[in-house]
């Protein structure tokens, strides 16, 4: 089977954001006790980070971090986090039934991320908390000393402020589940006067409004268009999230589901022009992606813990997903629609990096290392920057339950003008079936290949493992070129791929 390709050096979508290859660090399960913190580990440095960890993460150059949350941000006080360790006090998390020791607060993950090559993206608690907490937390971190919050930062070991330009105002505030759930009137109107307020301090400040949990919400996408009415006009970004599963063991629908990730965006772009239009705004908002990645795997095991069954267990394994080949396609077609959607998609955040839903998995006082859907996100992250080009594309395509016609090859390409490369990702979703991939370069001039790397597998639901830490690894591909100004190349069955060329 053929699958026909066309990129053009003058058809491109957008310019690529580096932050759509963010991730998201909570304070939940083994994501930051034992995950990137676990003082006594034979890697630990002097402020108890795992070395093992940090050097996984710095090589995904991850641009942001989002931190504290995700769902235990609704319900945190921002200052337990704060001052000397063995004074902080252990709370209750409500939203994931378990306990905190704030070992670990805002202090030990600024430091955690200069050390990782990272910045900080940060939530604020409009759950049970609201506008003059907010205040507080960003003068805190941002604020000169002289001034109350200042001064003590610096008491506690900081003088200078730490410039956080990215706060998220609130999480899934359209959640039943959320401590401090509200409706979009009441959640609109707080945030847009949070914003207000922390704009008072610094007009520069990104700020990222709370679009739906998920496009399955009852109040979608009516949610959203409420909430920017409030806010259009002090907000930059709009989030949304959303967890991919194949709970009926159907590959083929599985892998179509970034199918109903595009539309989600395309819906949310549609009432953020609506509401422009609606205030004949100048202003342009965008999308911030700042949760996603599969999530299915752990849902049995960790029911006990999340009903209360076993009491409030400090740092349990919990949403510790083990990903297998499958997953590797599903994160690579995800990957994909980020690309070809830069145009409003800006930040985007897999969720999460350490242990918890993550492609990093680490073993108390052991081992550190990449689950399989690590190799996609480090290949986008590194090699998927510069300018998404506008593919067209032909091939075979498929009906699954959340579209029709669904085409077997799923690729997005970049152009990345500095460094004078052309980076295709594909995904070849065919169970039985390769393709023969006929991608016409145009506008270009001469180019070669650089750079194949390729993931297959016999068995969808391999693994890598603490015992088997390379069952699913990429390999270095064979056969593809350039001749005559078109790339060729042979996609197998359920397989994940990049090919990169360099132009003369």
């Amino acid at each position: 089977m053929k699958a026909k390709v066309t990129a053009h050096r003058d058809y491109t979508i957008a310019k690529i954001d580096d932050r759509i290859y963010s991730a998201f660090l909570e304070h939940l399960g083994r994501a930051i006790y034992t995950g990137i913190y676990e003082p006594g580990h034979p890697t630990a440095d002097k402020n108890g980070m795992r070395q093992d960890v940090m050097d996984l993460v710095r090589d995904l150059k991850i641009p942001y971090v989002r931190y504290p949350g995700g769902n235990f941000v609704s319900a945190y006080n921002w200052e337990d986090g704060i001052g000397p360790q063995d004074q902080r006090p252990t709370r209750l998390d409500l939203a994931w039934h378990t306990s905190e020791s704030n070992k670990v607060g805002i202090h030990e993950f600024m430091d955690w991320c200069d050390s990782a090559g990272t910045k900080a993206m940060l939530a604020i608690n409009l759950g049970s908390r609201g506008l003059d907490e907010a205040r507080n937390f960003v003068e805190y971190v941002n604020g000169p000393t002289g001034s109350h919050w200042g001064d003590l930062r610096k008491k506690n070991g900081r003088e200078a402020p730490w410039d956080v330009r990215m706060w998220c105002l609130g999480n899934e505030m359209d959640g039943p589940w959320q401590v401090g759930h509200k409706t979009a009137e009441e959640y609109g109107r707080l945030a847009n006067e949070t914003a207000k307020t922390l704009r008072a301090f610094d007009k520069s400040l990104e700020l990222i409004v709370c679009g739906s949990s998920n496009a399955d919400m009852k109040t979608y996408p009516e949610w959203e268009r409420i909430v920017l009415e409030h806010t259009y006009e002090s907000v930059d970004l709009i989030s949304l999230h959303m967890y991919f599963a194949n709970r009926a063991k159907n590959t083929a629908n599985y892998l179509a589901l970034n199918a109903k990730l595009d539309n989600y965006i395309g819906t949310i772009e549609s009432v953020i022009n609506l509401v422009k239009a609606n205030k004949r705004s100048k202003r342009d908002v965008h999308i911030s992606f700042d949760e996603w990645n599969v999530w299915y795997h752990s849902n049995a095991q960790d029911r006990a813990i999340l009903e209360g069954n076993s009491g409030w267990p400090h740092a349990p394994r919990l949403l510790e997903d083990i990903y297998n080949f499958e997953d590797v396609l599903q994160v690579g077609c995800i990957l994909n629609t980020f690309i070809r959607k830069s145009n409003v998609v800006k930040v985007a955040c897999i969720a999460q990096l350490v242990n918890v839903i993550a492609p990093i998995m680490t073993e108390p006082g052991g081992a550190a290392w990449r689950q399989s859907i690590y190799y996609p996100y480090y290949f986008a992250s590194i090699y998927g920057r510069g300018k998404a080009l506008q593919l067209a594309v032909t091939c075979p395509g498929y009906d699954a339950d959340v579209a029709d016609n669904v085409p077997f090859i799923d690729i997005s390409g970049t152009h990345d003008e500095e460094a004078g490369t052309l980076s295709f990702f594909a995904v070849n979703r065919h169970a039985t079936e390769s393709f023969e991939l006929d991608l016409a370069l145009q506008g270009f001039g001469a180019a070669t290949v650089i750079d194949h790397q390729v993931m297959t597998h016999s068995d969808l639901n391999a693994v890598n493992s603490l015992t088997d830490q390379a069952a699913v690894v990429p390999h270095k591909g064979s056969g593809a070129q350039v001749a005559d100004g078109r790339l060729q190349a042979k996609l197998p069955p359920h397989s994940w791929q990049m090919i990169r060329v360099k132009l003369a």
